[in-house]
């Protein structure tokens, strides 16, 4: 691919899209987790767009657990969160995962040091 996708996403289709993390070399394959929004219909024509352009998509593959047994709301996770998913809560400031807003970008996995946020993947 050369030429600017989400240039060509926002203008094309009226689509969004926040890049969260991509690891992409020149002339090399690569990846990019991608949230966009838009209309259903514009995020629809979208998709099949970018796979027209040899683009592989997919959907996140599950959800975020937080093990509340195991965390100590040390709020490394909540640093690293783009969508603001993971915070804390007045007045006991404990953390609060807010399930809906969570894009599945799974940047809290790598940041919790004992372990206590995991990708719980959708049954086949």
């Amino acid at each position: 691919m050369h030429q600017p996708i989400t240039y060509r996403l926002a203008v094309d289709f009226d689509v969004a899209a926040k890049i969260l993390r991509a690891q992409i070399a020149p002339n090399q394959s690569g990846t990019m987790v991608v949230e966009l929004s838009g209309d259903i219909d514009e995020l629809e024509a979208a998709e099949v767009w970018l796979e027209s352009q040899g683009l592989g998509l997919n959907r996140a593959p599950g959800q975020i657990a937080v093990n509340r047994d195991r965390c100590i709301d040390c709020g490394i996770c909540s640093s690293v969160c783009p969508s603001g998913a993971l915070g804390f809560s007045a007045p006991a400031w404990t953390l609060h995962f807010d399930a809906p807003r969570c894009l599945v970008c799974e940047q809290c996995i790598p940041s919790c040091p004992l372990e206590a946020i995991a990708l719980v993947l959708d049954p086949l």
